[in-house]
């Protein structure tokens, strides 16, 4: 009888202390998830990416926006900054001062990232590359950032997008605004030569310029309504008949 009462508190015993042990590592599991949690939360407040100025809006008063395609609210994009690249970030292209902007983690806090350690980005199904004048070829272009409309092995075509503030006289006030200019390149080796219409293109082209003309006309390509998706396919054409 003796036996059996001490198997049966044994027993009692063993399955108490599984359970003590169990609910105990699910508080072990659950602290430590927390912990990690927020290790990354401390890792991301300080990010290398977290790295720049504090950044302020423009005065409301001035008409318009400093923002690439006109779009100033913060949207997810990629950067690649000191070699590294950063996804998901919101961000802002200002193309009146030409720099990117971050929102940090704490969803108010914005800054300008270094403009000569970020190499390329990718905001609005756009791939932005910057390109330093020191190390350009014979034609030269200021440094800063291009859109880069189309990559090949031959060729390049991109595209700089800037605006500015001015002060324009209307009746008997003085407005201040924002104005945009676009440029267009054509990049060949080291070189960049800017172009305007479909002429000055396909003239740096020229050696297939008469089977680009072809490939315009019958591809019924629009190239005064549509120019920047006309320039891609040309440079694509121009990229398959070379190689």
């Amino acid at each position: 009888m003796t036996k059996k009462i001490l198997l049966t508190l044994f027993v009692a015993w063993a399955i108490i202390s599984a359970e003590k042990a169990s609910a105990q590592m699910a508080t072990d599991s659950v602290a430590l998830n927390h912990i990690v949690a927020n290790y990354y939360t401390a890792i991301d407040r300080q990010s290398h990416l977290y790295n720049g100025p504090e950044y302020e809006f423009y005065d409301p008063v001035i008409k318009g926006n400093a923002y690439v395609f006109n779009i100033r609210e913060f949207t997810p994009g990629s950067v690649k900054y000191d070699g590294v690249i950063y996804y998901n970030v919101p961000m802002l292209y200002d193309i009146n001062k030409d720099v990117v902007v971050i929102l940090l983690y704490n969803h108010f806090t914005k800054i300008s990232l270094l403009s000569n350690r970020v190499s390329e980005f990718w905001l609005h199904n756009h791939h932005f590359v910057y390109i330093n004048a020191d190390a350009a070829g014979k034609h030269p272009v200021s440094a800063g950032f291009y859109d880069q409309l189309y990559a090949g092995k031959n060729i390049s075509i991109l595209v700089k997008r800037a605006k500015a503030i001015q002060n324009v006289t209307a009746a008997v006030t003085i407005e201040t605004l924002f104005t945009e200019t676009t440029d267009y390149y054509l990049k060949k080796g080291n070189d960049y030569f800017g172009f305007g219409g479909k002429g000055a293109l396909l003239d740096l082209l020229k050696d297939k310029k008469k089977e680009l003309r072809q490939y315009i006309k019958t591809s019924n390509i629009d190239y005064r309504e549509n120019p920047e998706p006309a320039m891609t396919g040309i440079g694509a054409y121009y990229d398959h008949l070379v190689n």
